[in-house]
């Protein structure tokens, strides 16, 4: 193992302040940097010695053992939950990062229904109310071509329930809701077998279309209510928890273990071929290069590291160190070479920003001269992240291809919905424009299918066969 670089800043807020020395020895647990406001704790994923501290890091020479004891999370006698959560530093695991012991502290039985929208809920009463809490666990694994989040339902589907009920009780939710594609079989029948014994908790399948895993998607698919833009599933009376937060949750609760690891995929471009390879409990800090070493290593010629997802994620190097949020790491086959052709970009907010996708369109040596934006896609603030008016249900993109048109494009390069890409194609090759997805590298890379015409329902039913 190599030096471990543990980022100040895996979470959404500020960065945490370092808490111990340069030369200082560390084990698994010791807690060496604490939040400065909105945070959570950081802790050493490794026994070893801090060699130095950085601006944006700590960096620990790992020992030559590592036992697996770690050190507990500290909190006095008769803690609450919720502090203990708190205290483990969790954060959203599934890329957001938003600290869990804030997410989870509140009242879900005391909590109101915010103001509905009518024109995103039309098929609602304007009195529409919940009939109690919901704690809604986000298993859809939205970014293709991962698979630790259903690997882990179906290895440790105890452990995720155990965290799922501490949830509950925590916010005092009445019920809770598995979200999760229909398509995931094994994990599906694993998971109805173990909520047999579950009566406040039941499961809701989805269909394999990208974003399912958007938050206020999974509160549209589980509960049937459209949120704006602006509003926090707690308007839902609901709080979204990502499937490996849970686990580590119980992990928190019942063995007071301090979140030091995290569930990542590794796959693309490696020797041996492009499966999904799968590591559980990755020390944070690991370098991605030595993931992808644990993985095969990389077969020839490349075309970039991508980490976390396909739409969502960014380029990286190899000794970029995982983080809390890390989910994925994806090598990818070589770009194609557009020598230097007109291209449009096509922002959408369920995909890469407008500089990722200005990014692709380097890699392939085009030149970008036009940028639209999917009608979609608002600003709640001015440089704040889009967002989605209603992730997965796209009203359509003509618009947006006549300009492109007009602007004299020869290829667009899109980052859009499932549903978004197939409103485009009903368009843009009618134009004579050539599309790509910025996801094409990838998916043609790990054997997906490319994002184009939508070949599956939006709708699924309910009914499998156990």
């Amino acid at each position: 193992m190599g030096n471990v670089q543990i980022l100040l800043h895996q979470h959404v807020g500020a960065p945490c302040r370092a808490v111990v020395q340069a030369g200082d020895e560390v084990k698994k647990g010791t807690l060496i940097a604490a939040p400065t406001g909105l945070g959570a704790n950081i802790f050493s994923s490794v026994y070893g010695k801090v060699t130095d501290i950085t601006e944006d890091r700590i960096i620990i020479e790992p020992a030559d053992e590592q036992p697996d004891e770690f050190v507990p999370i500290d909190v006095p006698e008769g803690a609450s939950k919720l502090d203990m959560v708190k205290a483990a530093g969790i954060v959203g695991m599934g890329g957001a990062g938003f600290p869990t012991g804030v997410k989870l502290g509140i009242n879900l039985a005391e909590t109101e229904m915010g103001e509905l929208d009518p024109e995103i809920n039309p098929e609602l009463p304007a009195d529409f109310k919940l009939d109690c809490g919901y704690i809604l666990i986000n298993a859809a694994e939205c970014e293709p071509g991962l698979e630790h989040n259903i690997r882990q339902i179906e290895e440790e589907c105890d452990k995720v329930i155990r965290g799922v009920k501490y949830c509950m009780e925590m916010t005092k939710a009445e019920k809770a809701i598995f979200a999760i594609k229909k398509k995931n079989q094994k994990a599906v029948k694993i998971l109805n077998e173990a909520l047999k014994s579950e009566p406040a908790i039941s499961m809701h399948l989805m269909p394999d279309i990208y974003p399912m895993g958007e938050e206020r998607a999974v509160v549209r698919e589980c509960l049937g209510v459209n949120l704006t833009t602006m509003q926090l599933p707690s308007a839902a009376r609901s709080v979204v928890v990502n499937l490996e937060t849970a686990a580590r949750i119980a992990e928190a609760i019942d063995e007071k273990r301090p979140c030091i690891t995290k569930n990542v995929t590794v796959r693309g471009k490696l020797n041996g071929g492009n499966e999904a390879h799968v590591f559980m409990d990755v020390p944070v800090g690991t370098s991605v290069g030595e993931l992808i070493e644990r993985a095969g290593g990389i077969d020839g010629v490349y075309g970039e590291i991508i980490m976390g997802g396909a739409f969502t994620g960014k380029s990286t190097e190899l000794d970029a160190p995982i983080t809390k949020t890390t989910g994925g790491i994806i090598v990818t086959m070589e770009f194609p070479d557009l020598h230097g052709a007109r291209v449009g970009i096509l922002v959408c907010a369920c995909g890469g920003s407008e500089e990722r996708m200005r990014e692709i369109a380097s890699k392939m040596n085009g030149n970008v001269v036009s940028v639209c934006r999917c009608k979609q896609a608002i600003e709640n603030k001015p440089g704040a992240p889009l967002k989605c008016l209603r992730p997965g249900n796209c009203p359509g993109q003509t618009a947006n291809s006549i300009q492109f048109r007009k602007d004299k494009c020869e290829y667009i390069i899109i980052g859009n919905c499932s549903d978004c890409s197939n409103t485009v194609m009903g368009s843009a090759p009618k134009m004579g424009l050539k599309v790509f997805h910025q996801t094409d590298h990838a998916m043609r890379t790990i054997g997906h299918a490319l994002y184009r015409t939508l070949k599956v329902s939006k709708q699924v039913s309910q009914d499998i066969d156990f």
